[in-house]
Formats: structure tokens, C-alpha cells, sequence
């Protein structure tokens, strides 16, 4: 019955239906799962009289008018009068005219209204609040007033009462026919309210201590639903035949390394090797702060396979990131005989067709890519391993559809964005994870400073000082969202108005519509100091590498989150020399503030990651939809780090004991999975 479309519960029908799939409620279950977004105790309202100025409050009282202004620059101000007997208090609105012609409507009917309160000696105000008009059923029991209240999220063409009576509806028909796939085990050792139990609680609680066990009872079966599937997955890539390549890469490494090794490098390169000799395929995440050293571990991992006689294939989410990778490596490898090859979407047709021959015949080594090497004729003649680089630009079906031009290949996963270890366990859990967590001896920190526009010539003439002394500088264009297009023109006007700046400078162009050797061009030029500044589009992000620059600046730096400005960040202090990074920016909102605040506190790339996981939150840092993985509806991965462990811990002790749930008291929990989560789990073997 869960699984039945939601136009047969009672009060939905085809019309409401459509409106329902607005919020991407399609079936039963999906309704009883959409979830309130926060709970209103409306068992004792505050008395319009005890309201104190800046506290959130909702008042219920009888509507005695309402009125609108238009001031002289043509705002128009509505206030509706609220009666409670204890006082009046005015509801207000800017620029919505129609709200007059409602609230005359309503005159004489009780509504609730919710917001943040403002007391002067003029009265009390709420502006823009949320409110409902108070109507019940005869003869039952009220479902919005004089009790814990649900607020849910809405869109056009349905209300608050309409959404509570339809999920009440729902509760009443279904509650008796849901099944729990938490295993008993698991529920007792966790003390969790029966499935049931717990959605009724989590619409309609019965009290504050209700709503928060049903809550934890939810998110326990998020989250255990999220970490079984990830340990299934690790357990087949356990139980998967691989090969066992062992080489004793070090002394390889010593013939062409310019530095030392650094203890973190070294420990995280004995991993991998040990990973690699083990006879079923490695599955690793290499973490690592910018600058950090992660290019040479994925150098020693590509140095055993191919020794061992297997082709490496290295993903990366962009041309110009491949293409530096591909300068980088190719002046490693090839003085120790490994063959690279380059196979980009903005080749020409005749270059990849040499380059997919080469890959074919076994004739190149390492092929370095983007999503390019996705494609079906695409074909390894022998692939032993795969390099994903940023890997949170790529969804767990690119990774799989790689892995399947191998037979069962190792594989090594790769991140210069440093993520919060609960961010880890929830996102990569079928990973295991090693963290480079030391830089270079001799990096400096780099000093970074916010400054305002009306302060800009002043950045600029920093700028030109550091190019006097030998240096080299960067300067990023605003983030444009919409297309590269517009992103690549930003960028020529930025060179154009700098040139007119700095006419002394020498300044060169970079952004994604520029053809792979235009490109390749212009970064050797940088790279040999033919051009001081650099001006570019966000897509240097990562991966280049230019230890003579000293200087980023960043236009508008307000418009880029901070995992992406503490990247940028990263394209300097590579070298020994003092680094500086300019934010440009006037930013309005206070979280574009924050941002801007915390880059200029901190160097720290695993801070950062954790202050922009508070600010955004684990949806906005790290989307899981596009690595296939159930969405979070209740779950705080700040907050809920001790559920989530535990979740954890009961899955893996599920999956050791029942590593394809095909025991009878896990069979529904795998049909439920496959139903539910489909794609992310059609590699696996379960049920």
C-alpha cells in the first residue's frame, strides 16, 4: 500500500496529486516521508501583551482589519490588525497589495501567525509572517490547534491544514500496514520507536520528549540505510578477485623526485602499495590539503601497475586540470620509460582516434582524461588501475562505468577538498581513507586579506610591486554561473581593464573556451615566466602548479564558496617566497561576510571544510544526489554524528554477518533498498 499512488489517499485526488509531485511526493510512503521542516507548540500561545521585541513567537488571534500605504517611493506597506483580547499587534507586508483584499476577507476569523517580533512604543509588529487561517473538522480532534503543530514545506495550491489533514489521512489508513526493516536486533540494541510509531510522532507528537525520539528513530534509519548500502559496497570490492602487484616503488620515486618525501607522503604511499599487493582491489581515498603532495602518491600507484605490466587511466573533472595533470606526469614519467597519452573532449577527431588506438593496443601507458574516457569505444587493452581526481565531481556511476573497462582494476580516489571526517563516513563510506596530513617543509602559510572594491587599485598596485621583484600573479574573474561563455568574456574584459591598469604588466588570458593547445600555450608561458599575471576564469582551481607565483587575487570574491576560494587559494605558496591571496569583494549577506572572515583566519583547508559544512549545510557542500546516494531529509551530519556512528557500526556488523541480506529477517530490508534507491545499487549483488 506504501508503494500505491498518492491520488487514492483520502482527500488527495488526480488535482492535488499534481500539485504533491511539485514537492516530489509521487506514492504513500513518499507523503508519510515529507517530513515537517520545524513544530509550532500551539498547546499555551504567548498573549499578544507578553511578546518581547526580537524573539520568535506565534499569536492567535481574531483579524480586525487591514489597510495598505504607498509611500513616495512607490513601496506599498499592508498591515493587517490582530486581536487577542491581551492586546493588538500588527502583521505586515511589503509590496504584496493583495494581501489587503485577503485579510478583509478574514475579518472576524481567528488565524495563527508566526515570526520574529518587533516592540516599540508604537505596538507590536510582525513582518512577513508565516500564518494560517484557524478552520477545523467538527467533532475531531483539532490537528492545529492545542497541540505540537507540524509545519511542513509547501508549494502553490496547497495549505498548511490541507497538507496536515492529508497526512493524517494517510496515518490513519497506513499505520497499521507498515512493516519495520530495521531488524528487531538492531531496534532493541538501540532502544528505536517502532516505524510506525515514529512517523505518527514526527507529524502529530504527543509531547517534546515524543517528537524527539521519533525523530532519532528517523534519522537512525537514514543514516543505516545510507551505510549499508556503502558497506555492501565495500564488501564486494573486498570479495572481488583482483591481482597482486607489488613493486618496490621508493627507489623508482628517489631516481626522479626533485624533493624529499614527506613522512605523511611516505605513509600514505606505503598504504596504497599495501593496498595494491593484497589480491582483491584497492578502493582508497586519498585526502589532502592543498598543496599537500597527493600527485605523488597517484605518481607511485601508476609506477607499481605499470611495472607490474597493467595501463592506468587518470579522470579529472576539467580539460585544463587533465592537461595539467598531463604536463606534470609526462615530465615525471617519462624519464622513467612510461608512455602518456591525453584524451580530452576539445581534441580534434583525428588526435582522439590516435590516442583510443593507442590505448587500445596497449601502447600508451597512462591515459589522462576527462569524462572522455567514459566513452563506449573507449577500450583498454589491460587496465590495472584507476585514478579519480576531485572526486566530488563525479558521481558513483562515472566511477563505476571506469572501473568496468578493467577487470576488476584498483582503484584510487583523490581530493584536494578537505572533508569533515562525519562528511566522510557519509559519503564515502565504501571507501577506506588515507589523509596526507602534512605539507613540504618550507611552504609558508599564505596571508590572505579582504578588501573592498572602493580599495581595488590599491590590490592591483600590490600586485605590480611583486611582479617588480620577479613574481608572478593571478587574478580570477567573478564566478558566473550561467555558461563558460559569459564566464570567458568576464574574463577578457577583466584582461582588458587590467592591461589599461597595469600597462607595464605582461598579461595572458586562460578560460574554458580556448581550444587544449591555446591552453597548454599560455600555461607554459606562464610557467616560464613570459607573463606576469595571469588572468582566468575559476577553472585554475586546482591542479596548477607554478611555484614563482605569489599573488591571487580574486574579483568578487563574495560569489564563491569557500571550499572554491580556499582552492584558489592553493594556486599559490607553492613555492619558498611570502604568498598573498586579495579577496575583492563587498559582499551584502552575512554568510558571504563569514566566508570571507574565516579565509582570512585560517589556512586550515580541514577548518574550512568544517565552517562551510555549518554555513551551508552537508546538502549545499556536498550534493549527494550526483554520487547516487539517498538523500538526508531529517539527518544533520553536524549534529547527529553519534547516531550516525552508530548506524554505522550496526551496518557493518549486518553486512559481515549477511553480506547479500538474503537471510529471510533481512529480506525485506533489501527489497526495500533496491526499491528505493535504485541506481546506486544495481552494482550490487543483494537479496
Amino acid at each position: 500500500m506504501l508503494k500505491n499512488p498518492v491520488r487514492y489517499i483520502k482527500g488527495v485526488g488526480e488535482k492535488r496529486a499534481f500539485v504533491l509531485s511539485k514537492l516530489g511526493i509521487q506514492t504513500a510512503q513518499d507523503l508519510l516521508y515529507h517530513f515537517p521542516r520545524r513544530w509550532e507548540d500551539r498547546r499555551h500561545f504567548k498573549k499578544i501583551r507578553e511578546l518581547v521585541d526580537g524573539e520568535k513567537a506565534a499569536i492567535l488571534g481574531r483579524v480586525l482589519d487591514a489597510e495598505s500605504t504607498v509611500t513616495r517611493k512607490g513601496l506599498v506597506i499592508v498591515k493587517a490588525v490582530i486581536d487577542d483580547v491581551s492586546g493588538v499587534a500588527y502583521l505586515t507586508w511589503f509590496n504584496q497589495p493583495y494581501m489587503k483584499k485577503r485579510f478583509k476577507a478574514l475579518r472576524g476569523k481567528r488565524i495563527v501567525a508566526y515570526g520574529t517580533v518587533k516592540k516599540d512604543r508604537f505596538g507590536v509588529e510582525i513582518e512577513n509572517p508565516e500564518w494560517e487561517e484557524v478552520e477545523e473538522e467538527e467533532g475531531k480532534e483539532s490537528l492545529n490547534l492545542g497541540r505540537i503543530v507540524p509545519i511542513y514545506p509547501l508549494t502553490e495550491g496547497i495549505s498548511q491544514l490541507q497538507m496536515r489533514k492529508i497526512i493524517s489521512n494517510a496515518l490513519d489508513t497506513l499505520a497499521p500496514t507498515i512493516v519495520d526493516i530495521i531488524p528487531p536486533w538492531i531496534r532493541e540494541k538501540r532502544k528505536l520507536l517502532p516505524l510506525s510509531q515514529a512517523l505518527r510522532e514526527i507529524h502529530f507528537p504527543t509531547s517534546v520528549q515524543s517528537l524527539a525520539q521519533a525523530r532519532r528513530r528517523l534519522v537512525y534509519e537514514e543514516f543505516f540505510l545510507l551505510q549499508l548500502i556503502l558497506a555492501l559496497r565495500q564488501k564486494e570490492y573486498k570479495e572481488e578477485k583482483g591481482r597482486s602487484l607489488e613493486f618496490d616503488v621508493f627507489g623508482e620515486l628517489e631516481k626522479v623526485l626533485p624533493f624529499t618525501l614527506t613522512n605523511a607522503q611516505r605513509k600514505v604511499i606505503e598504504e596504497v602499495a599495501n593496498d595494491m599487493k593484497k589480491g582483491h582491489p584497492m578502493n582508497r581515498l586519498i585526502q589532502g590539503d592543498v598543496g599537500s603532495g597527493k600527485t605523488i602518491v597517484a605518481v607511485a600507484a601508476i609506477l607499481i601497475a605499470v611495472r607490474c605490466g597493467y595501463q592506468c587511466a587518470l579522470m579529472a573533472p576539467t580539460e585544463i586540470l587533465a592537461e595539467q595533470h598531463f604536463i606534470v606526469l609526462s615530465n615525471l614519467l617519462f624519464p622513467l620509460g612510461v608512455k602518456v597519452s591525453l584524451l580530452v573532449g576539445g581534441m580534434t577527431q583525428k588526435e582522439k582516434q590516435m590516442t583510443k588506438r593507442l590505448i587500445a593496443e596497449g601502447e600508451t601507458d597512462l591515459v589522462i582524461g576527462t569524462h572522455a574516457l567514459l566513452e563506449e569505444d573507449v577500450e583498454f587493452k589491460n587496465l590495472g588501475l584507476v585514478i579519480i581526481d576531485e572526486q566530488h565531481r563525479f558521481g558513483v556511476m562515472q566511477r563505476a562505468t571506469l572501473r568496468q573497462k578493467g577487470l576488476n582494476p584498483e582503484v584510487l580516489v583523490m581530493t584536494a577538498t578537505p572533508i569533515p571526517r562525519t562528511l566522510a563516513l557519509t559519503v564515502y563510506g565504501d571507501l577506506d581513507i588515507s589523509i596526507i596530513d602534512e605539507l613540504p617543509p618550507g611552504r609558508r602559510p599564505v596571508k590572505t586579506y579582504w578588501v573592498p572594491k572602493s580599495k581595488r587599485k590599491w590590490a592591483y598596485a600590490f600586485v605590480r610591486e611583486e611582479i617588480k621583484k620577479g613574481r608572478q600573479a593571478y587574478a580570477v574573474c567573478p564566478l558566473i554561473e550561467e555558461s563558460e561563455k559569459l564566464q570567458a568574456e568576464a574574463a577578457e574584459k577583466l584582461a582588458s581593464d587590467l592591461a589599461r591598469l597595469l600597462p607595464d604588466v605582461r598579461i595572458g588570458l586562460l578560460h574554458g573556451q580556448m581550444r587544449p593547445k591555446e591552453k597548454e600555450q599560455i600555461m607554459r608561458e606562464f610557467r616560464e615566466k613570459k607573463i606576469d599575471l595571469l588572468v582566468s576564469t575559476p577553472v585554475i582551481e586546482v591542479g596548477i602548479d607554478v611555484p614563482n607565483a605569489t599573488v591571487m587575487v580574486i574579483e568578487d570574491a563574495d560569489r564563491f564558496g569557500l571550499a572554491q576560494l580556499h582552492q584558489l587559494r592553493g594556486r599559490v605558496g607553492r613555492g619558498e617566497e611570502q604568498s598573498y591571496c586579495i579577496l575583492i569583494a563587498t559582499p551584502r549577506s552575512e554568510e558571504a561576510k563569514r566566508r570571507l572572515q574565516v579565509m582570512t583566519e585560517t589556512n586550515d583547508g580541514f577548518r574550512i571544510a568544517e565552517e562551510d559544512l555549518a554555513i551551508r549545510g552537508p546538502g549545499e557542500f556536498f550534493g549527494t544526489r550526483q554520487h547516487g546516494l539517498p538523500d538526508l531529509k531529517l539527518a544533520n551530519i553536524l549534529k547527529d554524528v553519534k547516531i550516525l556512528e552508530e548506524a554505522r557500526e550496526d551496518a557493518l556488523e549486518l553486512v559481515a554477518q549477511d553480506p547479500h541480506l538474503r537471510k529471510p529477517e533481512h529480506r525485506l530490508l533489501a527489497k526495500e533498498i533496491k526499491e528505493r534507491f535504485g541506481d546506486a545499487i544495481e552494482m550490487l549483488d543483494i537479496g
